[in-house]
């Protein structure tokens, strides 16, 4: 167990932020696999100080049992503050704060928010401090090894010394994007020369990869991001293999068409039909990797996926040419 601020957490695994991904539809329905904590896709602070709606909707999300931290993005510690209140009056029951000082993306970076944070490890201490001002919330941050240049021990100290719940790092610098294995080899021990909890991400696609994250950085927990995406049931693995030391098997064909329809179902009652299904064409394809013979119906998911009825019907069809039901 470990402790985010007033909160006890039990478990080891978080759902990682995702813009355009990880919207209440999609956290809900992951969060049955066994997600400890669960974050927001970001949300832009100016949007919020704006009052934009569809900004706005991002925060107004029905609280359930997971602790759900609203992930904010910005440049500025007076204006994420303001966003801070602001998210406040329209959802009281927040339950934490993440700072966005990772994302990579150009839109991002040339605002000065996301990893272009990281150049200067004083602001980044400078928005926490700001923020602890105008809430009791836990606040926590996500970021990389640098923007450039490595310097994530120097952003860290900056964070701790200005009151940060925890730390999410991903083992990558922003020019790296996504690409190449993480640095793990980096975060060596790195749990030990801090003093508050540490969360580590990058390439968790199996329990072994969620092993080596913790073992090597003595982190608390693993946060699943794209690794979970058509592969819900990753975190019901790595779950139970941290709590039992059982390795469930992978998921069976069959399980996978379920949690594909049962995921659609979710984002649909939250997006409607046509923004759900559309969204729909990056995510379904994904729970029938690795699959014979899959190619196929993996295409048709990807162009042709329109409506609920249209999934359900390649899914069977899918089911009855490979599995003779």
């Amino acid at each position: 167990m470990w402790k985010l601020g007033k909160y006890t957490i039990k478990g080891k695994v978080v759902l990682a932020p995702m813009a355009g991904i990880t919207s209440a539809g999609y956290r809900r329905y992951l969060n049955c696999f066994g997600v400890d904590i669960a974050v927001t896709e970001m949300v832009s602070d100016m949007g919020l100080i704006y009052e934009n709606k569809e900004t706005e909707t991002y925060v107004k999300y029905q609280k359930d049992e997971t602790l759900t931290g609203v992930q904010l993005f910005g440049s500025k510690p007076e204006n994420l503050s303001k966003a801070v209140l602001k998210a406040l009056a329209l959802n009281p029951e927040i339950d934490f704060f993440d700072i966005n000082m990772g994302c990579p993306a150009p839109k991002v970076t040339k605002t000065g928010a996301g990893s272009a944070l990281m150049v200067d490890p004083v602001i980044c201490g400078d928005i926490i401090r700001a923020i602890k001002q105008v809430t009791d919330k836990p606040v926590t941050a996500k970021i990389r090894l640098g923007y450039n240049e490595i310097n994530f021990i120097e952003v860290i100290k900056q964070l701790e010394s200005a009151g940060v719940d925890a730390i999410a790092i991903h083992a990558r610098t922003r020019k790296e994007l996504y690409s190449g294995e993480p640095h793990y080899d980096l975060l060596k021990d790195l749990r030990k020369k801090m003093s508050v909890p540490l969360i580590v991400s990058g390439n968790i696609y199996t329990v072994e990869d969620a092993i080596r994250a913790l073992e090597n950085s003595g982190a608390e927990a693993v946060m699943v991001a794209r690794g979970g995406m058509g592969n819900p049931f990753l975190i019901t693995q790595i779950k139970t293999y941290f709590e039992t030391g059982e390795r469930l098997p992978d998921p069976s064909l069959l399980e996978q068409c379920d949690y594909c329809l049962a995921l659609a179902r979710s984002m649909i009652l939250e997006k409607g039909e046509l923004t759900a299904m559309r969204i729909y064409r990056t995510l379904a394809p994904k729970f029938f990797s690795g699959f014979a013979h899959s190619k196929t119906l993996r295409k048709m998911l990807a162009t042709s996926l329109t409506t609920y009825d249209s999934l359900e019907k390649m899914i069977a069809q899918f089911k009855k040419d490979n599995l003779n039901t």
